[in-house]
């Protein structure tokens, strides 16, 4: 068995790979024994068909089967040892035949490899890119503050009606005097909240009542939605659309959700008893969870501009396009030429990226090890509780998440793409200029608005 490579320019070459009688004889002579122990044909017993019977029934398909294999081992032995780094598989040269597999002959396959272009990018301290670390600010720190109040808190009885409070009581159908229709709208427990009343004027007759008071109002101003008006009064959403008529509320209880007090059973809360004992450190707290969160967000965006920095320095990069795309084609039956057309700059741009990681990482002896998926799987955990405001998480359930996360395929490539790139963003930092830069939340945001 023989490999050969004749380049085409640069960015390709062909690989011609020789068979011989050598090198598949003994193979098909064993899958035709193989493929005879289980055969089963009428007449003979199980196992005991002939083998010349077999072989002319099935042998051209196992040699078939067997010089594939072959040629795969061939085609894989030789990229590995001759370190070629091709883009996408090996398929067959345009214009040529594959040849008739008669068994004694030698036969000669030939198949097309797109090679990944030279790269280097030799990146130093005149390649400057900016770091933009979020400032945290008192309204950011308010903003989190809030939340945690908010999770934390509960309800409890006031005794007059304010916005965003909800009113328990009894609700009638009452005519134009005031009086109960007979046989009108009647609900013994009706819920009824001020915040959900789109008429200012109708919410201003439940503002400030207190227990036992009456109040009169129409449902069908105060409410714009018919399946509000339905859960109201009780009845279906037909019902509700005809619906115009006053009732009387008579408030029965009031109930009013009340954040959570600045005391130590909130810190305890929060962040573990007697991890913060005061207003300051809560505040503190809150503010070095935030800075940590948001690293990984001027991370996201430092590599995006580092990306830029890279594909403008590959510019004039050169590729098979011809190649890549028919292997986009043989890859992706669904996809029409158009589609590939269309797509086939942007995947250019992705190669580039991942050639440039790849070759920096090899270049740079970068590796990961499992201390580094433990590292980034706890991270993104962590942010993905934290964007719910549990910044609190116990550490078993962080690790239960993490080995589900790791389970997972995608969820582990994830995880060990995110540690690479961990380490290159380290190590390019090393070699270029970084230009730190404080930013606010909101500008920060403003970069991904698009």
């Amino acid at each position: 068995m023989n490999v050969s490579q004749n380049n085409n320019g640069t960015v390709s070459a062909t690989l011609l790979v020789k068979i011989g009688p050598a090198d598949y004889t003994e193979k098909v002579e064993k899958a035709i024994k193989d493929f005879r122990k289980k055969a089963q044909m009428p007449g003979f017993r199980p196992g005991q068909v002939p083998a010349g019977l077999v072989k002319k029934m099935y042998g051209k398909g196992l040699l078939a089967e067997e010089v594939n294999k072959l040629i795969s081992e061939a085609l894989y032995d030789y990229i590995k040892e001759k370190d070629l780094n091709i883009l996408g598989e090996p398929l067959p040269t345009l214009g040529v035949e594959a040849p008739e597999l008669i068994e004694g002959n030698e036969f000669e396959f030939s198949f097309d490899v797109a090679l990944a272009p030279a790269i280097d990018l030799g990146l130093t301290k005149k390649n400057k890119v900016k770091y933009f670390k979020i400032e945290v600010d008192k309204a950011l720190i308010d903003k989190q503050t809030a939340a945690y109040r908010g999770r934390y808190g509960k309800y409890v009885q006031a005794d007059k009606a304010e916005e965003k409070d909800v009113l328990k009581g009894e609700l009638v159908q009452v005519d134009s005097k005031g009086a109960p229709v007979e046989g009108g709208v009647s609900v013994a427990n009706a819920l009824l909240s001020p915040n959900y009343m789109k008429s200012k004027k109708e919410q201003a007759k439940v503002l400030g009542a207190t227990i036992g008071a009456k109040v009169v109002f129409n449902p069908a101003k105060a409410f714009d939605n018919d399946a509000e008006i339905a859960s109201l009064l009780q009845i279906d959403k037909e019902a509700a659309k005809a619906f115009t008529a006053d009732c009387e509320f008579t408030v029965k209880e009031i109930t009013r959700f009340a954040e959570a007090e600045m005391n130590q059973e909130f810190f305890d809360a929060c962040f573990g008893a007697g991890t913060v004992k005061t207003e300051a450190e809560f505040y503190d707290k809150i503010k070095a969870g935030l800075e940590e969160q948001f690293v990984a967000d001027s991370d996201v965006k430092f590599m995006i501009d580092l990306r830029e920095l890279v594909l403008s320095k590959m510019k004039d990069a050169q590729f098979d396009d011809a190649l890549l795309k028919r292997w986009l084609k043989a890859n992706n039956d669904k996809m029409t030429d158009e589609q590939i057309d269309s797509d086939y700059p942007k995947m250019i741009e992705d190669l580039k990226w991942q050639l440039f990681q790849d070759k920096f990482a090899r270049d740079n002896k970068l590796s990961i090890e499992k201390a580094d998926l433990d590292a980034v799987a706890k991270r993104l955990t962590k942010a993905q509780f934290a964007q719910y405001g549990m910044l609190n998480v116990p550490d078993d359930i962080v690790e239960n998440y993490m080995e589900q996360m790791m389970k997972d395929q995608d969820g582990a490539r994830r995880v060990a793409d995110r540690a690479m790139e961990d380490k290159i963003i380290a190590a390019v930092k090393e070699k270029i200029t970084v230009d730190e830069s404080a930013i606010s939340f909101e500008d920060f945001n403003k970069f991904f608005e698009k």
